[in-house]
């Protein structure tokens, strides 16, 4: 059990939450919901005692398991040794007797000790300690190869999933997971469900992927209105049953204050008459109605609108040969195939086996598209009559140049737009006001990609090619995303690990595995039917 009692943070003038108390429960496991912005990785490094409060207190189990955000960290450890690390007084038992075994001649106090750790190794599980961390490190798709390697050898997305096994490692009485599934695809994701779903002590996790929280949180801890209120169920069943409790308030207020406007009414007819206790009693009436002031959420929805300028022709791409390889790495094997006007195809596979890959592929001979440093080794491609190409790529690096506003860099893909329109368009995507004169060298990485959609809403073209356009949108944004890409009438190549957003989007599987590429024309759910049944 975690509990906080009167906990409060600011910054500056910047009220995130004030006076909170709340308990989370041995065996529930809650989502901590809130827009970006909000605090919950504030209140997350509160809870792992990383930050301390400015008011109020955190009791916590001795035994946590925390997913740590700094991916260099432990660069100089074999990975095996990092995911054992999760045990704290298992990793320091086994390096203090390590180093006492070293040593040239053993004293009787050395032997005494050396019993005393093995008791401890005993305890926490040390001699099975190597397996049990192979088969966390298996599941999250880290090869057996690798265990043995240095945590500086893996990429990215690798030792994200390693510092994950290392929060799941030794039994934590509680866990506390930012944006565990960031990084990982769909198959690793599915594996985490399983694992959390059997987990018995208290889960804490924060995620923007809607379909993990429904799927895996038996509450919701929601930041907002400078608080923080725990709702029984998913992130859908917080956002209905938040709306109803604020559309309950707002119309008991709109009752109130109609209620209040007839007796001042009255007040102001027969103040001066000789109706006065009357007149007396509505007061104290409207004294007594007074509406309440609800405070203000800090959600912020954008709206998502993808049009047009004219619609592609028929057939939109056509392609047949396409081979590519890194070296004795062949990752695409001979691909070939037509996608057809307003066909919403989603490429699934795991990681590294060359979704992003066939993207470049299909884009190297579009001059102003393509990767400069991207060759492709054979293959035909031709893009189909009036193709107008909205591209998002996943490595956002240098894509908005510094030295503007956001406002003169969304201005100069359509000089002849009026100033109204390019506010209109920012304001869509939350850049209100003066955000619009924000320098483009200040954006975070969730601004970067709004201002990304803003240029595809402004330009209107008829096929979007998205790779990992969720990685740094919040929960709103991401929804938001959804529906217009269910709206958008063009032709949509979709790589995600957003389960939602392949599920209610794609009519089109493309699953990548060992350089073969499956084509199968129809959405998730039925991929998913045909793939149960052949098993």
């Amino acid at each position: 059990m975690i509990s906080v009692n009167n906990v409060s943070m600011r910054y500056g003038a910047k009220v995130l939450f004030e006076d909170v108390a709340v308990t989370f429960t041995v065996g529930r496991r809650y989502g901590l919901t809130g827009p970006n912005g909000a605090g919950k990785s504030t209140f997350m490094k509160i809870l792992t005692g990383e930050l301390e409060p400015q008011k109020g207190t955190v009791v916590r189990p001795k035994k946590l398991g925390v997913l740590r955000q700094d991916q260099f960290a432990f660069d100089a450890y074999r990975v095996i040794d990092t995911v054992i690390m999760g045990n704290g007084p298992l990793w320091a038992a086994m390096e203090e007797r390590d180093a006492i075994y070293s040593k040239p001649d053993l004293t009787d106090e050395d032997g005494m000790r050396l019993g005393e750790l093995e008791g401890i190794v005993g305890e926490e599980d040390g001699y099975t300690a190597e397996s049990d961390a192979a088969i966390l490190l298996q599941g999250l798709d880290i090869p057996d190869e690798l265990h043995d390697r240095k945590m500086g050898e893996l990429q990215g997305g690798q030792k994200v999933r390693v510092l994950l096994a290392q929060a799941l490692f030794g039994k934590p009485q509680a866990l506390l997971l930012d944006e565990p599934t960031n990084h990982l695809d769909l198959d690793s994701i599915k594996w985490l469900q399983d694992f959390l779903l059997k987990y018995e002590g208290t889960l804490i996790t924060i995620s923007h992927d809607r379909h993990f929280l429904n799927s895996v949180t038996t509450h919701t801890a929601d930041i907002d209105y400078q608080t923080i209120i725990t709702y029984t169920g998913g992130y859908d069943d917080m956002v209905m049953a938040k709306t109803q409790v604020r559309s309950r308030l707002e119309s008991e207020n709109a009752q109130r204050e109609k209620k209040i406007a007839q007796l001042n009414e009255f007040i102001a007819r027969f103040a001066a008459g000789t109706r006065s206790s009357q007149v007396t009693s509505r007061r104290k009436e409207v004294e007594r109605l007074q509406t309440n002031d609800l405070a203000k959420s800090n959600i912020q929805r954008p709206y998502i609108r993808f049009d047009q300028n004219r619609p592609s022709g028929k057939q939109t791409i056509e392609f047949s040969g396409i081979r590519k390889s890194y070296g004795d790495l062949e990752v695409i094997k001979g691909f070939e195939g037509m996608v057809m006007r307003g066909e919403k195809v989603c490429l699934l596979g795991r990681n590294a086996q060359g979704k992003t890959t066939l993207l470049k592929c299909l884009l190297s001979v579009d001059p102003d598209l393509k990767d400069k440093d991207f060759t492709l080794d054979a293959g035909e491609i031709k893009w189909g009559h009036a193709a107008e190409i909205g591209y998002f790529p996943q490595d956002h690096t240098g894509l908005i140049a510094h030295g503007m506003t956001v406002t003169e860099w969304l201005h100069q893909f359509n000089p002849e737009a009026t100033t109204e329109e390019i506010r209109g368009i920012l304001g869509q995507m939350l850049f209100r006001g003066e955000e619009g004169m924000k320098p483009t060298q200040a954006l975070s990485g969730g601004e970067t990609a709004r201002l990304l959609f803003c240029k595809m809403i402004l330009e209107k073209p008829n096929i979007l090619i998205l790779d990992e356009p969720t990685n740094h949108l919040d929960l709103e944004s991401i929804v938001a995303l959804n529906q217009a890409l269910q709206r958008y009438e063009g032709t949509v190549l979709l790589v995600t690990h957003d389960y939602d957003l392949i599920d209610e989007v794609g009519t089109r599987i493309w699953h990548f595995k060992d350089g073969e590429i499956e084509d199968f024309k129809g959405p998730l759910s039925e991929y998913e039917g045909a793939v149960a049944a052949v098993r």
